[in-house]
């Protein structure tokens, strides 16, 4: 188990800083710090009798590794890989890319390069754990609304390091800075008590689905007939789907949300949601609220929505599209914007599945008075508020800050056409696409089904054409995706499906309420064992 060991604290009041390096709680005419130990909580608080700037909370605690553990780190986002490591295993960030590569693509801005160290130690955020064989101690934060945790494992000192991401952050007043379940068990008892400390658990209207979306076939190529020919196609099924949704490529631009682009869609999105609904589908769309890309009006006529560098430079979210930048979500012309745009495609175009991706741009860059995990957290409260009834797939988002807030978010980078990508992408940064990282994310974030909101994996591909993956490949990614998660999703025309196709999806179909028992992952070879109707099995694959 982890003992405490000691916390530093600095801070700026005025001119003056302040540090301490303690094991227990002070006091002085500026604030008060104190420190409990309560049982298997851990926690930290500041109470500020002025505004005072947080420079630095890190809290550091004993813990002897042995050789054959096995540590997850949680990744920064949905996309960003996060696996099990050996304890001597190391994590790249993007230090290899060259600057100008970085500056043309924006990297940095899709995780958390900008503000975590890529060193020999390992890092991750919000929960963890370390394992020994059946044996989980648990590091879990129970206060991410008011910062993200950072999470460091440091091997040769046998020290597990805690940091809050605070940064410059002005607080007065009362300030919950830590609160950390440590605790051990079996990995159903550790993750248990974690959603019963945080009093989360998924939204009732949320069930498993299973599923259409248009990206991984014909990605922003869509047009009023492909999607009627692939609804026609999930309806030819003698098992009845439960969404079909519409992903990126019906707008004109990314942000402008109303404005449809009527070459594709001359009959408008409404249409369209009529025609899935008619089918007894919930119809489903794509957008992604917080960001806007370089050649959309809102980015042309509304720059003071955007989040600034200085006059004339603003904030990258990343290089999709023409370039996209990131709207200040504390902007109100933003929010009634935002609002409007939801109710408009919930209630007058009748789409009742929001697929709300890039979500991370809302806390790019932490305010003076508000955290990156502040500002996520009540983004993300927002986005609920507007949907109302809807039911949310979050994507793109740190995932404590959707947890018991999205019906549904993937937990893993998108599916590629190919195994593994490109060779070169290969070198970039953690949030690639990979359809090996998104099958081991699914593995090694199961653990968030059923108990943070329901999984959402990313697709499965059986078709024959427009990919490369083989068929043992397309075997393990369906596989791994009906046996961990609840959102069952692919971009295949069913009217394409042979007899092999045909039976490999009635499999997945059937094994869809697995209980999961373990999974090892060694050498490249991927172990699962699971029971179904109390018959167990045993399935390898080669990641």
């Amino acid at each position: 188990m982890l003992k405490f060991k000691s916390l530093q604290f600095l801070y700026r009041d005025g001119e003056n800083d302040f540090m301490a390096i303690t094991s227990s709680s002070l006091r002085n005419d500026k604030m008060e710090l104190e420190i409990k130990n309560d049982g298997d909580i851990f926690s930290v608080s500041v109470n500020a009798n002025e505004t005072i700037t947080i420079q630095k909370l890190c809290a550091e605690f004993e813990y002897k590794y042995v050789e054959n553990e096995k540590i997850f780190l949680n990744g920064y986002q949905s996309w960003t890989d996060s696996i099990e490591h050996g304890i001597n295993e190391k994590m790249r960030g993007i230090g290899h890319i060259p600057c100008a590569l970085n500056e043309k693509y924006a990297f940095s801005q899709y995780g958390d390069y900008n503000f975590s160290d890529y060193d020999e130690n390992m890092h991750g955020w919000s929960y963890g754990y370390i394992r020994n064989d059946k044996l989980y101690s648990f590091i879990g934060s129970l206060a991410e609304n008011s910062g993200f945790t950072q999470i460091i494992t440091q091997i040769e000192k046998n020290t597990i390091v805690i940091i809050k991401d605070c940064v410059n952050l002005d607080i007065n007043g009362e300030w919950l800075a830590l609160k950390i379940l440590l605790t051990e068990g079996s990995e159903k008892y550790v993750f248990d008590r974690y959603f019963k400390e945080l009093d989360v658990k998924p939204r009732e209207k949320a069930k498993p689905l299973f599923g259409y979306t248009s990206w991984y076939n014909h990605y922003q190529s869509i047009n009023e007939k492909k999607i009627i020919d692939d609804l026609n196609g999930i309806n030819s099924l003698s098992y009845k789907a439960d969404v079909f949704q519409i992903d990126d490529g019906w707008q004109s631009y990314v942000g402008d949300w109303l404005s449809v682009n009527n070459e594709k869609f001359p009959n408008g999105m409404k249409k369209i949601a009529d025609r899935i609904t008619e089918s007894g589908q919930i119809p489903g769309i794509w957008l992604a609220p917080f960001i806007c890309e370089e050649q959309s009006k809102i980015f042309k006529n509304n720059k003071h929505w955007l989040i600034n560098i200085d006059d004339e430079n603003f904030v990258r979210g990343g290089s999709n599209w023409s370039g996209f930048y990131a709207l200040d979500i504390n902007n109100p012309e933003v929010q009634e914007y935002i609002r409007f745009v939801i109710e408009t495609i919930v209630n007058e175009w009748g789409y009742k599945l929001l697929k709300l991706d890039f979500l991370y741009a809302a806390c790019i860059v932490p305010r003076k008075d508000k955290s990156r995990g502040q500002l996520m957290h009540e983004a993300m409260a927002f986005l609920r508020e507007c949907a109302g009834d809807a039911m949310i797939l979050a994507c793109g988002v740190p995932l404590a800050s959707a947890f018991g807030i999205a019906d549904y978010c993937r937990i893993g980078c998108d599916v590629s056409l190919d195994w593994n990508d490109k060779p070169h992408m290969r070198l970039m940064h953690r949030e690639r696409i990979s359809t090996k990282n998104c099958i081991l994310n699914t593995v090694f974030r199961r653990q968030l089904n059923g108990r943070a909101f329901l999984n959402d994996p990313d697709v499965f591909l059986l078709r024959k054409y427009n990919t490369t993956l083989t068929e043992k490949q397309k075997k393990c990614l369906a596989e791994v995706n009906a046996l961990m998660g609840s959102v069952l999703f692919t971009s295949d025309n069913f009217f394409d499906y042979e007899t092999a196709e045909s039976k490999e999806l009635n499999k997945i179909l059937k094994i869809r309420n697995a209980e999961i028992i373990s999974a090892e992952l060694e050498n490249d070879v991927l172990t699962l064992k699971f029971c179904i109707d109390n018959k167990k099995y045993i399935k390898r694959y080669n990641i």
